[in-house]
């Protein structure tokens, strides 16, 4: 593949990609791009912290995500002495 047919493949590709998925892909080509070299710092986490974050990214894919504003207020209920 010359670099023309290799930016028109990208592309289609990225074309394709919604919601969070667009939003991942957008932010890892980024990194490349800027030069963070983001599986570095995925490689020091330890097995536990990279599965509870792929068990996050899961439930984003499946809709199961709160709203940040919901997490504070259910925080906020909880530890402050109201």
């Amino acid at each position: 593949m010359n670099s023309a047919e290799i930016k028109i493949d990208l592309f289609r590709k990225l074309d394709s990609l919604k919601g969070n998925r667009l939003e991942e892909a957008y932010g890892m080509l980024l990194n490349y791009i800027n030069g963070k070299n983001e599986l570095d710092d995925w490689q020091s986490l330890t097995k536990e912290q990279q599965n509870a974050i792929k068990f996050g990214v899961e439930q984003l894919d499946k809709g199961e995500g709160k709203k940040h504003s919901d997490v504070m207020s259910d925080i906020r209920k909880r530890y402050t002495n109201a």
